[in-house]
C-alpha cells in the first residue's frame, strides 16, 4: 500500500528500540540498570502529594468533559503568575497555551512558523529536532557541538548558519546532556539573533527561537538557568518558550505542558492544536492550576526531588571518574541540570568475547546491555555520528543503589574486551 512521502520516510525512535531490547532482556529474567528513558519511576519519584490529591478531587467533582482548546483559564492564570514569580517573565495569560505535554507544543511551533524547505538550525546532540523537521518538510541544519563546551552550542558554532534560517531550536538544560547555557554564552547567541533580524527586510520572515526550558527548575548547586527574553527583552517578539510540569514534578504521565510567547504566534499555535485536539486532560489542568500557586508545597517538592536526582547523578559521575582514575577509557561531564549525565565510554574498535568488533555505539550499547546489564542511550540517537563514544544516562527510573551496583558490572564488561 502507498503512504505519504512523509510517513514513508519517518524514522522510528532509537530510544524506543533500545527500550525494547531492554524489555526483552528483563522478560528473560535479567536485572538491568535501565538508564535509557527520560522518565521517572513513580515508586521512586512520585508526583507531589498535593497534585495527586487535586487530580483525584477534580475527577470526583466530574471534571471529565472537554477543556477549552487553549487550556483552562484558571491554569493559564496560574502559569502566568508562576512565570512572573519564578523567572520574572511577564506574559498575559492569553499568551499562554496549554497542551498534553511539551511535544504537541513543539510540533505546533514548527507548524506555526516553518514552511516546507525553510531552514531550521539545532545543535547536535539534541532531542527530536530532526524528526520535527521531517514532519513539516523543513531543511534541517544540524550543528555539531564540542565536549569542551559541554555540548552546548556557542555563538561561533551557530553564526555561519543563521542567515536565511527560519527557526533556531535551543534547549537548556539540554536533553540529552544535562548541561546548561552560561549567561555569556546565551547572551552572545541572543545578540546574533537580534543582529540577524535587524539585517532582514520587512518582507522577509524573521528568525524565530524555540526555547525549550522544560527542565529549567531542575538545576543543581550554583547552576543558574538563563532564558533569552530575560537577557534581551527585545527578543520578546521572536522567542517561543516550551515548558511544563512533566519533569519538574516528575509528572510525565500527567501531560500538562505549556508554551508562551508572542501573541500572534501563540494564537496560530492555538488554532493548530485546536484541530489536532492535543489538550491536557481537564482534571489534571484543574489540579495543576490549583497547585502552582502553593509556593511552599512547590518549593518543598523541588528541593526534595533536586536533592535526590543530584545524588543519583553524582553517584554515577563519581563511579565513572573512579574507573577513569584506574585507567579505564571512560569519562563524564559534571551534572548541572535535568535528569541526565553525559558519559563517555571510548572502546570502539575493540572486540567482544563473542568476536564482535564494536565499531559503532549501537553495537557497544547492545554489548553493555548484555554484558554489564547497563542500558544507556548513545548520542547517535540524538543525531551525532555513530562513532562518537558519548552516551546519555537518565537516572529518573533507577535507585541510587541500582546505579552503584551497575558500576562493577561495567568494569567487568570492559575488562572482557580485547
Amino acid at each position: 500500500m502507498q503512504v505519504s512521502q512523509m510517513a514513508a520516510g519517518l524514522i522510528g525512535s532509537e530510544i524506543i528500540r533500545i527500550g525494547n531490547q531492554v524489555s526483552e532482556q528483563v522478560r528473560q529474567g535479567a536485572n538491568i540498570c535501565n538508564l535509557t528513558i527520560g522518565d521517572f519511576d513513580s515508586k521512586i519519584f512520585p508526583i507531589p502529594a498535593g497534585l495527586t490529591a487535586g487530580i483525584i478531587e477534580a475527577y470526583q467533582a466530574g471534571q471529565t468533559n472537554y477543556p477549552p482548546a487553549a487550556g483552562m483559564g484558571e491554569l493559564r492564570n496560574s502559569v502566568a503568575a508562576f512565570l512572573q514569580a519564578r523567572q520574572g517573565l511577564s506574559y498575559n495569560p492569553n499568551d499562554v497555551l496549554i497542551a498534553g505535554g511539551s511535544r504537541p507544543l513543539i510540533y505546533a511551533t514548527y507548524r506555526a512558523v516553518v514552511d516546507p524547505g525553510d531552514r531550521v538550525i539545532f545543535p547536535l546532540p539534541s532531542w527530536n529536532n530532526n524528526h520535527y523537521c521531517h514532519l513539516v518538510g523543513a531543511t534541517p541544519v544540524a550543528v555539531p557541538t564540542q565536549a569542551e563546551n559541554n555540548f552546548m552550542p556557542t555563538a561561533a558554532d551557530l553564526a555561519p548558519h543563521l542567515p536565511g534560517a527560519t527557526l533556531l531550536a535551543l534547549c537548556s538544560p539540554l536533553n540529552p546532556t544535562g548541561t546548561v547555557f552560561s549567561k555569556q554564552g546565551l547572551e552572545e547567541i541572543c545578540d546574533l539573533v537580534i543582529a540577524e533580524n535587524k539585517r532582514r527586510g520587512p518582507d522577509e520572515k524573521p528568525l524565530y527561537v524555540l526555547y525549550d526550558q522544560i527542565y529549567w527548575l531542575l538545576t543543581f548547586g550554583q547552576t543558574k538557568h538563563y532564558d533569552p527574553v530575560s537577557l534581551r527583552p527585545e527578543l520578546r517578539d521572536y522567542v517561543i518558550y516550551i515548558d511544563g510540569t512533566s519533569k519538574c514534578f516528575a509528572a510525565t504521565g500527567v501531560r500538562v505542558g505549556y508554551s508562551f510567547g508572542p501573541a500572534f504566534i501563540i494564537d496560530k499555535m492555538k488554532a493548530i492544536l485546536g484541530h489536532v485536539g492535543a489538550w491536557a486532560p481537564k482534571a489534571e489542568q484543574v489540579a495543576t492550576g490549583k497547585f502552582l500557586p502553593q509556593t511552599a508545597a512547590v518549593d518543598e517538592f523541588l528541593t526534595s526531588i533536586k536533592g535526590r536526582l543530584q545524588t543519583s547523578l553524582q553517584a554515577l559521575f563519581d563511579g565513572l571518574k573512579e574507573l577513569q582514575s584506574q585507567g579505564y577509557p571512560v569519562d563524564a561531564v559534571v551534572p548541572a541540570g535535568a535528569i541526565y549525565l553525559t558519559a563517555q565510554i571510548d572502546v570502539l574498535g575493540r572486540t567482544a568475547p563473542d568476536g564482535t568488533v564494536l565499531s559503532t555505539t549501537k553495537e557497544l550499547t547492545s554489548y553493555l546491555i548484555s554484558e554489564a546489564k547497563l542500558a544507556l542511550v548513545p548520542f547517535s540517537a540524538f543525531g551525532s555520528a555513530p562513532t562518537e563514544p558519548w552516551f546519555r544516562a537518565s537516572v529518573g527510573a533507577e535507585t541510587v543503589d541500582s546505579i552503584k551496583a551497575a558500576l562493577p558490572r561495567l568494569k567487568a564488561a570492559l575488562d572482557k574486551l580485547k
